[in-house]
């Protein structure tokens, strides 16, 4: 089993792993799910390239290479799939590149898509009597997530990872005209019991991790009774076990309209959310269909969710059709991403997903380009109404100024002036590696960086003020430092 190496993103912290001793952010929980899966008599490796290298060895041991990815990792899925075709092995491909595509990867002999609890039995049957397909797919299906089973965990080794990841939900209720999430995975979210939730914690606690776990959904809270339903568990099993873990997640902005929801999720441990702002114009947002935004204050809403204890990272979009009727729309996204006081902003250019609303429009509208490669940090992938030699140059420009050190640490700054930092910390491995990264960070950046002075202006500010976000403090400090590089790399390659 092959899990393709990312290229370096925002997403992918490849300028922060070095702080943390760690190899990559996150393992291939996909991978490791279907592992789950496969007959018990087979014998399985599992070979992330993000970790580790492919050898020649593991290549000549298998009968079968199995590859799962998404957009961003399609480079290097092509040259997994090249040495597997020249070694003779049998091909299988899954996972949303291959889902989501409409055109089909050269090499590949099996393509097991969509959601494996629906596609890969019917593979395995058909295998097994020697008449496997060529394609199968899952044909609307939304199979129930309580037949997903435990990851296996074996298959990687912890000390390469600074997060696990656990999956709760499928599905999104929201129909955003550039997300794909819907049309993979449903618009009615599909959720574990709470007791399968608990017993996946339980099994993850008892294989030794301990530390950040990101709860993967695309929408945390598409099912606001039921996940109010599942939080209490959550609570008691963490006080149980001195709170071995802290959760970070994705949501959306409805999340600061429920108090009882957002004070369990700070009992339960989460300390960060993910949240799409997309753009400071309301038209854009109408435009896109994210009209939950439009409902509600972001900037009173990302506070109110920062008082809870929960650091808000935010998704920010630029290119949409509205956003050429702005006298300056890229000055609009720095003003109102420091208003917001998120550090963490990941910024794209729009970027036209396969099979969304979006890509239908453009096509209708005969404006589609080329295929998105996933990473929307300077490939055009439509006509847009802006001119596109002033797109791209506003895009950099509000890249270089949100991550430019001064209004950088300023952000952080206006960030720690309404979080309330709750989490809670069991001793364990995860606070040695945050004195760690304390540590390089202090040689790094405190030391010999032009941030220097900033860095220490800032970390005296915060023991003072308000040590308790200390740990936070400097992750956000690593961050900065990670996002100045991407940023740096993405305007110099134009």
């Amino acid at each position: 089993m092959i899990y393709p190496e990312y290229p370096e993103t925002f997403w992918s912290f490849k300028k922060a792993l070095p702080f943390t001793g760690r190899k990559a952010v996150f393992p291939p929980l996909g991978l490791l799910t279907v592992a789950s899966m496969l007959p018990e008599n087979w014998e399985k490796k599992l070979v992330d390239l993000n970790v580790s290298k492919l050898k020649d060895s593991h290549i000549e041991w298998a009968d079968i290479v199995m590859i799962s990815a998404m957009l961003v990792q399609e480079e290097s899925a092509k040259k997994m799939i090249s040495l597997a075709n020249a070694a003779g092995k049998t091909v299988i491909a899954g996972g949303p590149l291959f889902t989501n595509q409409e055109e089909e990867t050269p090499g590949v002999d099996h393509f097991v898509l969509g959601e494996a609890e629906v596609t890969l039995p019917l593979f395995l049957d058909d295998f097994a009597q020697g008449k496997a397909g060529h394609r199968y797919e899952q044909n609307g299906v939304w199979p129930s997530l309580e037949l997903t089973p435990l990851p296996d965990w074996s298959l990687i080794d912890f000390n390469y990872y600074t997060t696990m990841a656990i999956q709760n939900s499928r599905g999104c209720p929201h129909k955003c005209e550039f997300c794909d999430i819907r049309i993979m995975l449903g618009q009615k979210p599909r959720l574990k019991s709470s007791e399968k939730l608990v017993k996946e914690l339980e099994n993850l606690y008892e294989a030794g991790w301990r530390g950040t776990i990101f709860i993967v959904d695309d929408n945390f809270i598409g099912n606001i009774p039921k996940i109010k339903a599942t939080l209490p568990l959550i609570v008691s099993w963490q006080s149980a076990r001195g709170y071995p873990f802290k959760f970070m997640t994705e949501a959306d902005i409805r999340l600061a309209e429920h108090p009882e929801l957002m004070a369990l999720m700070s009992s339960a441990n989460f300390y960060k959310v993910f949240i799409g702002i997309e753009s400071p114009s309301e038209e854009s947002l109408k435009e896109c269909a994210k009209l939950q935004n439009v409902k509600i204050n972001p900037l009173k809403a990302v506070q109110t969710i920062m008082s809870y204890g929960l650091g808000v990272m935010i998704g920010v979009i630029v290119g949409f059709d509205a956003d050429a009727e702005r006298t300056d729309i890229f000055a609009d996204h720095v003003r109102y991403i420091q208003e917001l006081g998120t550090p963490a902003a990941m910024v794209g250019l729009l970027a036209v997903l396969p099979k969304t609303d979006l890509e239908e429009r453009l096509r209708r509208e005969g404006r589609l380009l080329e295929r998105s490669r996933g990473e929307n940090a300077g490939q055009l992938t439509f006509v847009p109404r802006i001119p596109a030699e002033k797109l791209i140059a506003g895009y950099h420009r509000v890249l270089t100024d949100i991550y430019s050190p001064k209004i950088y640490y300023k952000r952080v700054e206006a960030f720690l002036k309404y979080y309330r930092p709750t989490v809670r910390k069991s001793a364990g491995r995860h606070n040695l590696r945050d004195i760690r990264a304390f540590i390089i960070s202090i040689y790094k950046i405190g030391l010999f960086s032009r941030n220097a002075y900033r860095y220490w202006h800032l970390l005296i500010k915060v023991l003072i003020t308000k040590p308790k976000a200390f740990s936070e403090t400097v992750e956000l400090i690593i961050w900065g430092f990670h996002f100045q590089e991407v940023t740096q790399r993405i305007v110099r390659e134009g």
